[in-house]
């Protein structure tokens, strides 16, 4: 098991000596439910716990039950959490599913209560005067604040923007225009380039990752603000990259599995991580949300297991039969525990079907299904509780890099074969066998996707006749589909694919993916200007909490 890492991360941020740091790897701490958190005046000897929020609530906001990871790939075309015949489950993640959001979806009250608790901490703590004598405390703090903000304007777009903690009695915050949003969050991280250091240590943000931040914000603009006439926001973002590049800091791992290592502060490929421990701060339930009971003994692993979430048929077949990256991401077929023995239940082998019947109509069955295992499990652990989370590594760079290449034509010089060949770069660890196989080219990057898109559901029961129902739209009219596809295959289950279905479009449609495609029991928009689905709905709770918030458009109470 690994140590926990937060006192030598509170204790580095800082840099001064005013606050013993003593009790930071106590983790307890106030969830404030509202901006306007009732204050609580802490002691000097509380000062180094008043930090703990400022990290908690980011692994709180990925892994609190609903996380960010789920929410970003429970609604994409890559995995999803279907009803279970004789099990449970269905229920909220149906409705992520099928795009039939509302606002008492469990995925976006999480984000919400726990970014705007995260952003509370750093309010507190950037009005404290003796945080404010150091400057990298202060870059630090302003930094996680604006991560914060990039997530919840990704998934609200239209959210309160609060940089203050004292505020007059009975304050509500108001919603901010997208554009003003926007521009704090861009204005904030060029203001602290340069000031959060370089090598910090895990679930500190350092330089490299202020540059990812910004990257992020320039590569989505287009889509967020639904405007495509100006693309140099796109050459912004490969500055940003280049300067992490240039730093020669970073190298992609050996192997793929080395970035889902339970411990991987050592890794070289990981740009800012947050760190998850056993004691004080566990929280990836990946392989107790997917994997069969009875599958816990291929590992031997000793939390519980329902056999929850399943990868869809449609985007299996996209793999190549030579990608290392579907075995290090997927269980199917027969099970065998630790002994080679084959796993039995109830008299029946646990084979982990490819195809499954449907999400709710009728369900999937126990067995359906494939099961992630791209997160490590040991034998004797709870499962992943305790796997370190990468969230932004330099495969995610180059691929950032890549796709605005190719979307500009080139770029200072570099070219789209430079595109080509970061993502051959990326692929390379999957292919040792082939290793020509691993080269993508221009033209194949730029061309259609290979996922079989078209809504389909078996709707017939167990030991009956099979009803499919099911629509056939394809891939070749996706605009850089097949890189598209390659962002698939490298990142699935890390919070990335539903801000990618946004952002790659359908050619001569005015829709994005992730509004004008079907896949397995998701149907397409038929209507190319309903697009209110890009963003989610603000959460009945603040709803009714705040009388300022006006609820984002499309949505009222009802699914929609």
């Amino acid at each position: 098991m690994k140590t926990i890492l937060y006192k030598s991360i509170l204790a580095s941020v800082i840099g001064f000596t005013a606050f013993s740091f003593n009790s930071c790897t106590d983790l307890d701490e106030t969830i404030y439910s509202n901006i306007a958190a009732e204050k609580y005046e802490f002691s000097e000897k509380d000062a180094a716990s008043m930090f703990a929020p400022v990290y908690s609530n980011l692994r709180n906001l990925y892994w609190g039950w609903n996380g960010y990871c789920d929410i970003q790939d429970e609604s994409s075309d890559l995995w999803c959490t279907p009803y279970r015949i004789g099990i449970g489950w269905g229920d909220l993640y149906v409705s992520m599913h099928k795009h039939e959001f509302h606002s008492q979806i469990g995925h976006i009250w999480t984000e919400w209560n726990y970014a705007y608790s995260g952003i509370n901490a750093c309010n507190k703590l950037l009005a404290d005067e003796a945080v404010q004598t150091s400057e990298s405390a202060v870059a630090q703090l302003r930094a996680y604040r604006a991560l914060y903000y990039y997530v919840l304007f990704d998934l609200f777009r239209n959210i309160p923007l609060d940089t203050t903690y004292d505020h007059p009695a009975g304050w509500l915050p108001e919603q901010s225009a997208p554009q003003e949003t926007w521009d704090f969050i861009i204005n904030e991280l060029n203001d602290i380039k340069g000031k959060c250091g370089v090598d910090n240590g895990m679930g500190q943000i350092n330089n490299a990752t202020v540059n990812m931040l910004l990257a992020k914000m320039y590569l989505n603009h287009n889509a967020w603000f639904n405007t495509f006439s100006d693309n140099s926001w796109y050459g912004k973002a490969i500055d940003e990259i280049n300067e992490i590049i240039q730093t020669g800091k970073y190298s992609l791992a050996a192997n793929y599995s080395d970035c889902f290592k339970e411990d991987i502060s050592k890794c070289s490929e990981v740009i800012f991580g947050i760190p998850f421990e056993e004691k004080y701060a566990s929280g990836n339930y990946y392989a107790n949300k997917w994997i069969h009971t009875a599958g816990r003994a291929v590992w031997n692993f000793n939390g519980w297991a329902t056999g929850g979430s399943t990868v869809l048929p449609q985007f299996l077949s996209t793999y190549d039969s030579e990608d290392t990256r579907y075995t290090s991401c997927w269980a199917l077929g027969q099970q065998y525990d630790q002994s080679g023995a084959a796993i039995m239940v109830d008299g029946e082998p646990l084979v982990y079907t490819k195809e499954v019947h449907s999400i709710d109509n009728p369900g999937c069955y126990p067995f359906e299904g494939g099961r992630l295992i791209k997160y490590e499990i040991l034998s004797g652990d709870f499962g992943t509780a305790y796997d370190d989370i990468p969230f932004f590594r330099l495969a995610d760079a180059y691929m950032i890099k890549a796709e605005c290449l190719l979307r500009l034509g080139g770029y200072k010089g570099e070219t789209e074969q430079t595109a080509a060949d970061l993502v051959t770069q990326v692929r390379q660890r999957a292919f040792k066998n082939n290793p020509s196989k691993a080269t993508r080219t221009v033209e194949q990057l730029k061309g259609g996707s290979v996922y079989a898109y078209g809504y389909r559901e078996n709707q017939g029961k167990m030991g009956e006749s099979d009803k499919w129902v099911t629509t056939e739209e394809g891939g070749n009219d996706i605009e850089l589909g097949g890189l598209l596809d390659d962002l698939a295959w490298e990142f699935v289950a890390e919070h990335h694919r539903r801000q990618d279905l946004i952002r790659f479009r359908i050619k001569g449609k005015n829709q994005n993916v992730y509004n004008g495609k079907s896949w397995f029991c998701k149907k397409a928009k038929t209507d190319a200007s309903d697009n209110h689905c890009d963003i989610f709905p603000i959460p009945k709770d603040f709803m009714d909490g705040n009388i300022k918030l006006k609820q984002n458009p499309g949505y009222g109470d009802s699914a929609n």
